[in-house]
């Protein structure tokens, strides 16, 4: 313990550290995006792609009344 407080004392002092409040921000800004991929997954699984099968029509549509495609 006692060939640590020489390492401690080589520390600058005026350097910048995130400390504490970095730490919240990162943590902060981590639950946000895992909320935000939640969401967007659950999002995406109620997409209901329809692939057209005319050769010369649409690659594909999106329904989002339920899969009822009118016409």
């Amino acid at each position: 313990m006692t060939h640590l407080v020489p390492l401690a004392k080589e520390l600058d002092e005026d350097k910048v550290t995130p400390g504490v409040l970095g730490f919240i921000v990162f943590a902060v800004m981590a639950l946000a995006v895992w909320g935000l991929m939640k969401s967007m997954n659950r999002h995406m699984g109620r997409v209901n792609f329809v692939e057209s099968e005319e050769p010369g029509g649409e690659t594909g549509s999106v329904v989002a009344d339920g899969g009822k495609k009118s016409g």
